[in-house]
């Protein structure tokens, strides 16, 4: 697409050049800079509503401070396109997200101006402190630095393990916090709550900020006094005020909320800021979407809402009726059915209900589900709780995002042998989302796990039948994983029926070599063999990575010389090493040949470009299935 000759965005090519600009220019180039986004991800799809929001905030950043000397840290990439455009990147802007193009989060690994990876939510306080503090031992005490968080991710429990570390460190950290009352849904939470009601006078901090400048150049402010003074001014506003401000009281000082879409009030806020010592909060409201009008009324849809006309706003959605349900959307049908059988069934998400379709069961049975935040850890241990006394929560978590609960799942579930069901949606390649989204790890991490049933469905009839055996009694902690985007069948539905826990089917009889898939990759096995007419190829779909079926495992092992195990999950510690494992253990030497994702992070790309990348699509598989 030829870019738009905008007057002002189009003579930037680095935040030196920004800085060129007059303050009186700096909203005609948000403005530009929004439909620069716009028009992009229109024809592009990615993450539209919440870099609209952060306009004025990238702008104003990137033109008080020195970046990319003066660190900038992200907190959740969604909100970073502006900085991407404004650092140098317009003109690949238009690979972003494709096979080979711009990486769809900040990486440091793609630009000096990305200072830390940002992939999952609420890691920015605590990498910005480090920065800070390295700053100072490496004797660099006039680099500044920023944390911006935002989208949901102050409810993150990371965060406030940073803010904790602020508070008691020496350091001159600006953390800037982007309130639009939303993650990708509606944020939820005593924090939203906290922020909606949260307000200081902007002539107050005004005050106090000029004093103590007077104080510090008398001589009269040192660390311990400034310490006492803030803690004295902060007892005087609460009791005047009648509110407390959890900042403040973590000797943070704290400064708004103000309008976070006037970009010359924070150019000038920023600067007064800037040379500020001490940890300080910048509370800025704005709107997700915001200047693009179809983004405002929807925010949730608009957060990625595919291709669209820029124009009008219509967004280009595929209305094939033959087209198969998403598998979350086959989980959130199947779960409110299920819900409406069984009355202690629970539904638990970390602010995924529109993601994972938990919205489904939602929008029927509000008492019944329960959207924590952007909060895994606390997820799963809620889960637990309520497990403990009797409830059947499914916990639903996407895959990546769950490596975040991990202790939890250990401690708090697995341990007690908890009845939880832990749906891992987005589980494998997820595609465009790259490295930082890939569900690759959760059968490897948690195979060792005791207790631990873990599963994964060829297609949409065995997810709602795992469903369905995972909520009957006495099954304990159960898995159930499957991945991004659309199935397979048509007709999705089908009647409940019981799967043994810890039993494979057997799917295509053969007698020279023994293939062993687990999850919706073995459609992939299927297609391969099809294609395979010179030798005669058996198929097992082992549902079940633990308990793993021993019986077709004693079976392939008696019958096959060679076995090919195809995973769509990192090879090392997941299926195949199980197989490899077993045949040790129980005096069988087959040949083994391990498909799966490689021992590095995969990078991002349409899932079928990046399955014959990691050697996982048919033509790998027969590839496997004729090597000798």
């Amino acid at each position: 697409m030829e870019k738009t000759e905008f007057t002002l965005l189009n003579k930037i090519q680095s935040p030196e050049d920004l800085r060129q600009l007059s303050v009186d220019d700096l909203p005609q180039l948000c403005d530009e800079l929004r439909e620069d986004i716009v028009q992009e991800v229109a024809v592009n799809p990615g993450h539209l509503a919440s870099s609209l929001g952060v306009a004025e905030i990238t702008v104003a950043l990137h033109y008080v401070y020195n970046t990319p000397e003066d660190r900038i840290v992200w907190d959740v990439g969604h909100q970073a396109y502006g900085h991407k455009i404004l650092t140098g990147r317009r003109e690949q802007f238009c690979t972003n997200r494709k096979l080979g193009g711009i990486k769809p989060f900040p990486s440091p690994t793609e630009s000096e101006y990305d200072t830390f990876a940002c992939g999952h939510a609420s890691n920015s306080i605590s990498a910005a402190l480090g920065m800070a503090v390295a700053a100072q031992l490496e004797g660099k005490p006039e680099r500044h630095v920023v944390a911006v968080i935002g989208d949901g991710a102050m409810s993150g429990g990371l965060a406030f393990e940073g803010l904790n570390n602020v508070s008691s460190s020496p350091n001159d950290l600006l953390i800037i916090l982007n309130d639009n009352n939303m993650s990708i849904d509606r944020s939820v939470g005593g924090m939203k709550q906290y922020l909606l009601n949260l307000s200081t006078n902007e002539t107050y901090n005004a005050l106090r900020f000029k004093a103590s400048r007077w104080l510090h150049r008398k001589g009269m402010l040192n660390d311990d006094r400034r310490k006492g003074i803030i803690r004295l001014t902060n007892a005087v506003k609460s009791a005047i005020s009648h509110q407390q401000n959890i900042f403040e009281g973590m000797n943070i000082r704290y400064f708004g909320p103000f309008d976070g879409h006037n970009v010359k009030e924070l150019v000038r806020i920023l600067r007064q800021m800037k040379d500020m010592k001490g940890p300080k909060l910048l509370h800025l409201h704005t709107q997700k979407g915001h200047g693009y009008a179809p983004a405002e009324k929807d925010v949730t849809t608009w957060h990625a809402p595919g291709k669209f006309d820029p124009e009008t706003g219509e967004r280009i959605v595929d209305k094939d009726p033959n087209k198969p349900q998403k598998y979350q959307d086959v989980f959130g049908h199947t779960l409110l059915e299920l819900a409406k059988q069984n009355p202690k069934i629970v539904g638990v998400t970390p602010a995924m209900p529109s993601g994972c379709s938990m919205n489904i069961m939602m929008k029927e049975m509000p008492e019944r589900t329960f959207d924590v935040g952007i909060a895994e850890g606390h997820a799963v241990t809620f889960s637990g709780g309520m497990a403990k006394d009797g409830l059947l929560p499914f916990c639903n978590i996407y895959s990546a995002f769950s490596q975040r609960a991990f202790d939890n799942i250990i401690h708090d579930v697995a341990l007690l042998n908890l009845h939880v069901v832990f749906c891992f949606d987005r589980a494998g390649l997820v595609g465009e989302d790259g490295p930082t989204h890939h569900g690759a790890f959760d059968l490897a991490a948690l195979r060792p796990i005791p207790n631990l049933t873990i599963s994964s469905p060829m297609d949409e009839h065995e997810l709602r039948r795992l469903m369905y055996t995972a909520q009957l009694p006495d099954k304990g902690p159960f898995v159930i994983r499957y991945p991004r985007g659309g199935g397979v069948l048509q007709d999705w539905r089908c009647p409940f029926e019981e799967i043994k826990v810890g039993t494979g089917r057997k799917l295509h009889e053969g007698d020279d070599v023994a293939v062993l898939s687990i999850g919706p990759i073995g459609n992939n096995v299927t297609e391969a063999i099809k294609q395979v007419t010179d030798i005669s190829v058996a198929h097992y779909d082992m549902r079940f990575l633990k308990p793993i079926d021993e019986n077709i495992l004693e079976e392939v092992g008696r019958k096959f010389k060679r076995i090919v195990t195809v995973e769509n999950g990192t090879k090392k510690g997941g299926l195949g090493s199980a197989v490899l494992e077993w045949m040790n253990d129980h005096g069988y030497q087959p040949q083994v040949i391990r498909l799966g994702l490689p021992d590095e992070f995969v990078e991002h790309g349409t899932v079928s470009e990046l399955q014959k990348i990691t050697g996982l699509d048919a033509e790998a598989i027969i590839k496997a299935i004729k090597e000798k």
